[in-house]
């Protein structure tokens, strides 16, 4: 794709985020298009070399942060910049604040009453069946009773209804269980994490990497502006995906049907990634999960021809685009996680190292290293690291805490 000029064209602010983050930045920076991050997330984006200003705020969940961004937008020269939420909480917070936000930014976003319907796990399966989507069979627990009690058919898995908090539940994004045992005392322990009435207790639908798509678009006005289907053949964990490791560019064009028809019932705008899951049992393609923000192998699109995040910035500075078909042969790996999970699975029998090796014959797009901006790359590993070292340590001290504290009051 290609624009017809750049004229137009102002900046972009991102909020939060990671590799999607920076899948944006290096978009955006390689057409000449300035790039500012705004985060109290992951620093990985911040070493990128298309990131010419960096901002810490008070978070998404701070009652004060539309303002804060507006009145940035203000000091720092960014009116009518391009706004994109690169993270869950960011999602809400822009949606909830929509005309504030239009009235400082550029924003590509329908409003948080269409839009819960599709980023809350329990309004999710209710906005699919009216669009004739399905969706996997969720069980109504609302309390440690329910949980131990409801007629329940295992195994199970239990997910956050909605992301937009950061802790061990929501972090891991879905927790397994496969007794009542587990079921119960997992429902307790991510109940106390997000709330009783926050956590989804769905089936767990069999099958692995070959039964796990996404629709990738950008829409506008309720359409769709390009949009592409791959499949995510390899994640970590193995068993429930923190995040994918191995994405192919694949065509499906029953996924493409059925997130058109998803989208198209809340006159979706922006850009947004559709997970689902192929149910051989039933023969039935079942929505998991609506990312309506930058998501992990975003770089993916741009390398395979498909660059939705310049043809987001195009659409909103009213540049008239001609859109792409992304291009067979393309991948998208996340190296480090990928041998692991890769090496967990041949365990499993699963696949052979040469199936594994096989994949690794397309063009691949790496998650954090590129040649023209080897910064990230470089620093993920140990940043990881540090980062894990991190949340231990919080971990243990939030534990012995209570220990000291006083025992007596005055």
């Amino acid at each position: 794709m290609q624009p017809e000029h750049m004229t137009g064209h102002t900046g972009a602010v991102l909020l939060g985020g990671a590799h999607g983050a920076l899948a944006l930045a290096r978009s955006f920076g390689r057409s000449g298009i300035p790039v500012v991050l705004v985060t109290d997330d992951h620093p990985l984006p911040k070493f990128s070399r298309y990131v010419r200003r960096r901002f810490d705020w008070p978070g998404a969940n701070s009652p004060e942060s539309a303002r804060w961004l507006v009145q940035l937008a203000e000091r720092e020269g960014l009116r009518d910049w391009l706004l994109v939420p690169c993270g869950d909480g960011e999602v809400r917070l822009i949606a909830s604040n929509l005309a504030l936000m239009r009235s400082a930014f550029r924003v590509e976003s329908c409003d948080w009453e269409h839009l819960r319907g599709l980023c809350d796990k329990q309004q999710l399966a209710t906005t699919a069946a009216a669009a004739g989507i399905a969706a996997p069979r969720a069980y109504r627990v609302r309390s440690e009773t329910d949980a131990a009690t409801l007629d329940i058919l295992f195994p199970v898995v239990l997910k956050p209804a909605m992301r937009t908090t950061r802790n061990e539940f929501t972090q891991a994004k879905a927790w397994r269980a496969d007794t009542r045992e587990e079921l119960v005392q997992s429902y307790r322990d991510a109940a106390l994490l997000v709330g009783y009435d926050n956590v989804v207790v769905q089936e767990l639908i069999p099958g692995g990497g070959e039964a796990q798509f996404s629709y990738a678009g950008l829409w506008h006005h309720g359409k769709p502006v390009a949009d592409l289907t791959a499949r995510r053949t390899r994640q970590y964990p193995v068993d429930f995906s923190y995040t994918s490791t191995f994405v192919e560019i694949v065509a499906n064009d029953r996924v493409k049907v059925a997130a058109t028809a998803l989208l198209t019932a809340v006159a979706f705008e922006g850009l947004v990634e559709v997970e689902f899951k192929f149910d051989a049992r039933d023969d039935q393609l079942k929505v998991l999960d609506v990312n309506p923000r930058a998501w992990s192998w975003l770089a993916l699109c741009e390398s395979a021809g498909c660059d939705l995040a310049l043809m987001m910035s195009c659409v909103a500075a009213g540049v008239a685009v001609t859109a792409a078909k992304a291009l067979p042969g393309h991948a998208w790996i996340h190296t480090a996680r990928d041998i692991v999970a890769a090496a967990h699975l041949m365990v499993r029998g699963h696949i052979g190292f040469a199936d594994y090796v096989r994949t690794l014959r397309q063009k691949l797009t790496f998650a954090s290293f590129a040649w023209d901006d080897p910064l990230p790359g470089i620093v993920e590993l140990p940043l990881t690291a540090w980062r894990v070292l991190s949340r231990a340590a919080t971990s243990v001290w939030r534990r012995e805490e209570p220990a000291k504290a006083p025992t007596t009051v005055s």
